[in-house]
């Protein structure tokens, strides 16, 4: 049978197109029409494909899989992978390490293997991303593991033991008693080890307003703070209306001087010459456009825009005050994080519910309590009366908390905007450059960034700041990068990873009776310690060492 021309066109057109195919790339998200090689086949996405959903996945039925099978050997078969071989295979170190499932549930500090290697779920706000879909979160492989994992060795899960420490003379009996200290001592040393430059600036920027003080803001007073008094110049009453006219009635005009009031850094004046106006009007429009995307109404047939939908929720969807069992895992009392942020217990005992409250939507124990903390000096205020997130000016609070505190390895809102945040040479290969969207990388950058495509929610936060920035004159220059796309995840290589907690010092000393160092370190995961909290490090040292005796030589 004899082929005529046009068929033969037709044929070979696409079969070079089918061949052009790229290769499948688990990370990588696929619009509807993307054609992909997936083991020498050509598969076509009938809509969109998200990371994670192979042409491999066994479906049941074919409304059940984005992919269609359109050519079989017609693709390119993936070569084997180069493997050196005078490198040694990776060998895992003894020990009763479980593999790691999608679907499990982990907590802060389980050890998992996975691909060979071992890896630790982080501790604090992330703990709960480890169990998280595989895609994004599966150990070493997943789009956006390093927030919730670490990568550690076997040595890692011990304390490790000089080797230069003498050993113990079973004939010479140990010196006893507890190892005394003076307080001053610990204060000079955990000021020694926070007087540097970055952590100074961070310091600055999320020095606090009393509470007192706070009380008596309202709108048009004289006494009102610098920076409250700047915010009046640029955000009227009126203008909060118009921005937000179906806010939750919560989300009050007097709430939202209170909640920037609280944090003198935000909208603050600069005396090195930086433009203060203008850095408070683009931290307005970057937070408000933030704002609308977390607690929009996105209703696209309300008489107000989109843009103009924001802080319509203050308690998440589908929760109220009296219900019960939410957010609340990590209260269990013999986990560390149960142990530093207590939670508080209804009258019958069962545990407080930590969902989602407030513009940043505040969860978990382990969140309220640090900022409760911040707020009032003591973690129990907002664990034993959590609503007050919701009903006072905390609501907007929180979100201001959230804008000026760092999250190393990413550094804050505020130092990103205000240019105290410079990205080195590892965040430029990373992607991550000034500009609004790697402030959605900071808030949701492992799930919004990192894809081939700016993925829905991100395109919803850039038209929401363009219309915020436009409304309050914020320039946009054509070279400011919006989106993330592409935007790797902050590293421990890159300059906004500062180490903010006190953990153990392991090493050992030549001046101590039992060579053990009675101190701590700072380290860039969560624990109970925190160095923006004076003496902090003395709790720290006090922890780890129960048989230290600190004098108090100082007050």
């Amino acid at each position: 049978m004899k082929l005529n021309s046009l068929c033969i066109a037709v044929m070979l057109a696409t079969s070079a197109y089918v061949n052009a195919a790229e290769i499948y790339n688990q990370e990588q998200s696929y619009q509807a029409g993307s054609q992909v090689s997936f083991n020498g086949d050509i598969y076509e996405a009938k809509w969109w494909a998200n990371p994670g959903q192979s042409p491999a996945d066994v479906a049941a039925n074919p409304w059940d899989t984005p992919w269609e099978l359109i050519s079989e050997g017609d693709g390119v078969t993936p070569p084997p992978p180069v493997v050196d071989p005078e490198e040694p295979e990776v060998e895992l170190p003894e020990g009763d390490y479980p593999q790691y499932k999608e679907g499990e549930k982990y907590k802060g500090g389980d050890v998992v293997q996975n691909e060979n290697q071992l890896y630790r779920c982080k501790t604090g706000v992330t703990a709960t991303w480890c169990s998280g879909a595989a895609w994004a979160y599966a150990p070493g492989t997943g789009t956006a593991w390093v927030d919730a994992w670490e990568k550690i060795t076997e040595d890692d899960l011990v304390p490790p033991v000089d080797p230069e420490i003498p050993p113990v003379d079973p004939e010479v009996p140990p010196t006893g008693g507890d190892y005394k200290v003076n307080q001053s001592a610990l204060d000079a040393k955990e000021a020694e080890l926070t007087n540097f430059d970055v952590m100074n600036d961070v310091k600055a920027s999320i020095a606090t307003l009393d509470n007192e003080s706070v009380e008596r803001i309202i709108p048009g007073a004289e006494s009102n703070p610098e920076n409250v008094k700047r915010i009046e110049q640029i955000v009227s009453e009126s203008t909060w209306n118009f921005l937000f006219p179906k806010r939750a009635p919560e989300y009050t005009y007097r709430h939202f001087l209170q909640a920037t009031g609280k944090f003198p850094a935000f909208c603050g004046t600069y005396e090195d010459g930086r433009d203060s106006d203008a850095i408070c009007k683009k931290s307005l429009a970057t937070m408000f456009a933030h704002f609308t995307q977390e607690t929009g109404g996105h209703t696209a047939h309300w008489e107000v825009p989109e843009w103009r939908q924001g802080l319509v929720h203050v308690r998440e969807m589908g929760w109220t005050e009296e219900m019960r069992g939410g957010y609340n895992g990590e209260c269990n009392p013999d986990v560390w994080q149960g142990k530093t942020w207590p939670c508080g217990t209804f009258d019958n005992g069962e545990f407080k519910s930590y969902f989602g409250r407030g513009a940043k939507q505040l969860s978990y124990n382990y969140n309220y309590g640090p900022f409760s903390d911040a707020m009032f000096g003591t973690v129990r205020t907002l664990l034993d009366n959590p609503e007050m997130v919701a009903d006072t000016w905390l609501n907007l609070s929180s979100a201001v908390f959230f804008f000026v505190y760092p999250q190393p390895p990413k550094p804050s809102m505020l130092h990103v905007i205000d240019g105290t945040w410079q990205p080195n040479q590892a965040d430029l290969n990373n992607g991550l450059v000034p500009g609004f969207g790697v402030t959605t990388q900071i808030i949701n950058g492992g799930v919004e960034c990192g894809g081939s495509i700016e993925v829905a929610q991100s395109l919803n936060r850039i038209k929401y700041y363009k219309e915020m920035a436009n409304y309050l004159g914020v320039p946009i220059e054509d070279t400011e990068i919006l989106g993330c796309k592409g935007m790797k995840q902050f590293d421990a290589a890159g300059a906004g990873a500062v180490n903010i907690y006190w953990e153990q010092d392991w090493g050992w000393s030549s001046e101590t009776p039992d060579g053990k160092a009675y101190a701590c370190q700072l380290v860039g995961y969560q624990t109970p310690h925190s160095a923006f909290k004076f003496r902090d490090y003395t709790k720290c040292v006090e922890a780890n060492f129960p048989n230290i005796e600190v004098i108090n030589d100082v007050d």
